[in-house]
């Protein structure tokens, strides 16, 4: 497969969709080559299915125009920080070659979004390991590591390092959030009512993007925290 610029992790499907849709389909529109890991199915969720969500996903996928879509078959809910977990992830980052990893927030209110920002990073630096083996689809992988690592924001609010515009592109987030039709917001929905499902948390969501858009004097934008200093040649880049 050919290499991708940006490959963002999600410890659930929709994580991405939620927190950082708008940048990653702001990317693919100037031709970049942006891919989506899913750690788990979610397949704890109250509505709908992990069979159901796949198919979902395959949508949003389609939505954003991704390249690449995978999703790693860990335990929701149960996942856990080991050699296992590491690997598969290890396998992904070294498959797809990323110039920018995305993970899940630093601290959240689910716990598996804080485990799975931990996991994602610490895969990022053991794949530039060359000590460390691996084999995917059969083949024997060289190291790889990212060039930078950022986290999005998801139910708790953290200060962020970066923020990206998102106005122009603000109606197809929000498409690439309703392919959950059985997750969020739908009058039609016989499933039974979530904290996620109302009407409320979606107008949350786009909320948010506006408090970060007031940041930097834009409608609608995404946070990010960065692992290390974000860096530019000018400042005037900064504007």
């Amino acid at each position: 497969m050919e290499k991708l610029d940006i490959l963002a992790f999600g410890a659930h499907p929709d994580d991405v969709e939620l927190s950082c849709s708008g940048t990653l389909i702001r990317e693919v529109q100037q031709g970049k080559r942006v891919g989506v890991v899913d750690l788990t199915m979610g397949e704890l969720g109250t509505r709908g299915s992990a069979e159901i969500r796949m198919k979902e996903a395959a949508l949003a996928a389609e939505i954003m125009g991704l390249s690449y879509r995978q999703n790693l078959g860990l335990s929701d809910g149960f996942f856990e920080e080991n050699q296992d977990s590491l690997q598969k992830i290890i396998q992904q980052i070294r498959y797809c070659q990323p110039d920018i990893v995305i993970a899940n927030a630093i601290q959240d209110r689910h716990p598996d979004h804080a485990r799975g920002s931990n996991l994602v990073s610490r895969a990022c630096f053991l794949a530039g390991l060359s000590k460390i083996e691996s084999t995917f689809q059969g083949e024997k992988q060289r190291a790889w590591r990212p060039k930078v690592v950022y986290h999005y924001i998801q139910d708790r609010y953290i200060q962020p390092d970066v923020v990206v515009d998102i106005s122009d592109v603000v109606e197809e987030k929000k498409k690439a959030i309703l392919a959950y039709a059985t997750q969020f917001y739908n009058p039609e929905s016989k499933e039974p009512d979530t904290p996620i499902s109302s009407p409320d948390f979606f107008e949350y969501i786009f909320a948010k993007d506006r408090i970060f858009g007031r940041q930097i004097h834009v409608t609608f934008a995404e946070g990010f925290t960065a692992e290390r200093a974000v860096g530019t040649s000018l400042l005037t880049h900064l504007l």
